[in-house]
């Protein structure tokens, strides 16, 4: 086996610091079988990594015949991430040290008042009090990581004109450049579905996923694929375009510059709003007068509260909406083929029929089912699985 030349060890040793952080512990041994690098330039790997203190020797492990091997993990106090998630319905900001492991959360509703400069302002105090509370200087950080609604400039940092905000000035809203400005911590954008695939994929990693799809169905339906353990970016970042696939040609369309018969105008929060909204003007709704507003008033999270006591009309309108979104689930997994599919959002979470729905009729209109059959899941991060895969991204991109 050849000596990898001198120039690679910078990447070489991150890929080493890789390979340590998505294991518990392992071994040399383990890693001179992944890693096909020769005994002494793994060893000379280890060695720097241990002076850096990116990594730490923890134990032994168990014997084969020989003696028993030393085990490595990441030092996870190197440094600390902040990871953030910026949607329409609520945004969430966290302290991670390098094993994911979450120090503080905190979740907050997106409303008429919070503009760019609110949310920047609000989270940089945030982030004060983060490490005020656990003793951690600034000069710990190694970054923020942000999982934003798109569509967005990932490599400028970007939101560029998304729909659905309460507050105005979210398009073309600078974002990294705002958070460096306000707390000198360097960022890093990315689309939230995309993180939240990241974050579920990491925290399955031992099953070694590699191919992967997340769909979120909130007030709007976002997708992300991973294909061979890497997300799939396309020409444009367009993470909402799911919403704009035809389901009904002759079916309605969400707003004016969108598809008539669209997945959006079907299956979704703001659908599920309008169709209640519609019927309740109509007069062949009650639900208005029983929950005591007005039908502008009659908001998703009332429409939550007459599913949970088993409304008639309000079941069937979840139950059509999940059917539509099981068909248009359907049509990406016979495009992409996923081993799992991930699955998120306020409709998702909504009441256990829709899940139950919508994944009967994906696994029944999926090609070749049942000798295929992707596992769905509602992934282990939940509500957290964006933010987590936002600090990751920063973790993923260490310079070592």
């Amino acid at each position: 086996m050849m000596n990898e030349p001198e120039r690679s060890i910078p990447s070489l040793k991150k890929r080493i610091y890789q390979q340590i952080a998505d294991r518990d512990t392992v071994s040399k041994a383990e890693l001179l079988s992944s890693s096909r690098l020769t005994s002494s330039t793994l060893t000379r790997l280890l060695e720097d990594l241990l002076a850096e203190g990116l990594i730490e020797t923890t134990g032994l492990g168990p014997s084969s015949g020989g003696r028993r091997p030393i085990l490595y993990k990441i030092n996870r106090d190197y440094g600390y991430i902040f990871g953030l998630e910026i949607s329409r319905l609520t945004s969430t900001l966290g302290l991670f040290d390098l094993q994911m492991n979450p120090k503080s959360l905190v979740r907050w509703r997106m409303d008429e008042s919070i503009t760019p400069a609110r949310l920047v302002e609000y989270a940089a105090r945030l982030m004060r009090s983060f490490l005020k509370d656990h003793r951690i200087g600034p000069d710990r950080i190694l970054g923020l990581g942000i999982g934003a609604v798109g569509p967005l400039d990932r490599k400028n940092g970007v939101i560029l004109d998304p729909l659905y905000f309460p507050a105005k000035g979210w398009a073309q809203a600078p974002i990294c450049r705002m958070f460096e400005e306000e707390t000198g911590f360097r960022a890093l954008l990315e689309n939230g579905a995309n993180t939240a695939l990241i974050g579920e994929q990491w925290s399955i990693r031992h099953e070694k996923i590699q191919h992967a799809l997340y769909v979120h169905a909130g007030m709007s339906l976002r997708s992300a694929m991973m294909s061979y353990g890497q997300i799939v970016h396309g020409t444009v970042d367009m993470e909402g375009s799911i919403g704009q696939m035809i389901i009904q040609t002759d079916g309605p369309r969400l707003y004016a510059a969108g598809n008539y018969g669209a997945l959006e105008a079907l299956a979704s929060v703001q659908a599920l709003e309008k169709q209640a909204r519609t019927q309740a003007k109509m007069g062949n709704s009650p639900l208005a007068e029983k929950y005591r507003v007005s039908p502008e008033q009659l908001s998703f999270e009332v429409l939550v509260q007459a599913l949970a006591a088993d409304e008639p009309a309000v079941r069937e309108w979840f139950r059509e909406s999940a059917v539509y979104f099981g068909v248009g689930l359907a049509n990406l997994i016979n495009v992409f083929h996923p081993e799992i599919v991930f699955l998120g959002g306020a409709l998702i979470n909504s009441n256990p029929m829709y899940y139950e729905t919508a994944t009967e009729i994906a696994r029944k209109n999926t090609y070749y089912y049942p000798a295929y059959e992707p596992r769905f899941s509602k992934g282990e991060l939940k509500e957290d699985a964006v933010v987590t895969g936002a600090a990751l991204i920063v973790r993923d991109q260490l310079e070592l």
